[in-house]
C-alpha cells in the first residue's frame, strides 16, 4: 500500500481549504490503495527559507538549521505520493506552500514520486494558476507531476451541509485523480527499488570538475 500525504497548502485564519480537504481525506482513505496522513502546513511553521550548504551538517543526513526543517524533510521522505490541496493567491500558490516545498533540499524527498492537485477559489478561476504553477515547481523538485486534477470554483458555494460536492464532475475528477496516483505510485516505487540515478546536478557537477581537471 503506497503512503500517500495530503498537504493542505493554506495556513490563514479564513482559509477555505477546510471545506475542500475533508472530502479528499475520506475519498483517498476509502480509495483502498493508500495510507493516508494529512500534512497541515498550520501544524509545520517552518521558518522562511535560508538553509545553504552551511546549514545541512552531515550531508548524508543533514541536520539543517532548524529541528523542524530536519523534521520536515523526513516527513516529505516518508511518501510515495502527494496530493496537494491549494488556494490561489495573486494567480500563484500561497507563500506558505511555496516555502514548504523550498524547505525539502538535499534530501530529495519528492523526487521520482507522483505529486497531484486539488486547486479552489472563490471565483470561477478555481485555482487552475496556482495548478498550474504547482506543477513547473513539482518538475524542479523532481517530482513527476500528474495531468488529471481537481478544480472547484466557487468554493463557498460547492459543497453541500455534507460536504459532499455540489458538482458531479468534482465527484468524478477526484476518482481520476486517485486512480492515477495509485498507478503512478505503484510504478515509480517499482523503479525507484530498482535503482535510481544520482541527481543530475550532481552529475553535472561532477562532470565540470572531472573536465577542468584534464
Amino acid at each position: 500500500m503506497s503512503k500517500l500525504h495530503i498537504i493542505v497548502g493554506s495556513t490563514r485564519p479564513t482559509r477555505a481549504v477546510d471545506q475542500v480537504s475533508p472530502w479528499i481525506v475520506e475519498a483517498a482513505t476509502a480509495h483502498g490503495a493508500f495510507e493516508v496522513e494529512v500534512l497541515d502546513l498550520r501544524d509545520w511553521p517552518l521558518p522562511f527559507f535560508a538553509e545553504h550548504f552551511g546549514t545541512i551538517g552531515d550531508f548524508n543526513d543533514p541536520t539543517y538549521s532548524e529541528p523542524l526543517v530536519k523534521a520536515w524533510n523526513n516527513k516529505i521522505k516518508e511518501a510515495d505520493a502527494f496530493i496537494v490541496v491549494t488556494g490561489e493567491y495573486n494567480h500563484s500558490l500561497p507563500a506558505v506552500l511555496k516555502n514548504a516545498i523550498d524547505s525539502v533540499w538535499i534530501s530529495f524527498g519528492f523526487r521520482n514520486k507522483p505529486i497531484a492537485a486539488v486547486g479552489y477559489s472563490a471565483g470561477i478561476g478555481a485555482g487552475i494558476r496556482a495548478v498550474e504553477h504547482l506543477a513547473q515547481i513539482a518538475v524542479e523538485a523532481e517530482a513527476v507531476p500528474l495531468r488529471n486534477t481537481v478544480l472547484i470554483p466557487k468554493v463557498n458555494e460547492a459543497f453541500d451541509k455534507n460536504g459532499r460536492p455540489l458538482d458531479p464532475i468534482a465527484e468524478v475528477s477526484l476518482g481520476i485523480l486517485l486512480d492515477d496516483l495509485a498507478w503512478w505510485s505503484e510504478a515509480l516505487a517499482k523503479a525507484r527499488s530498482a535503482g535510481e540515478l544520482v541527481p543530475g546536478n550532481f552529475r553535472l557537477r561532477a562532470a565540470l570538475t572531472a573536465a577542468a581537471e584534464d
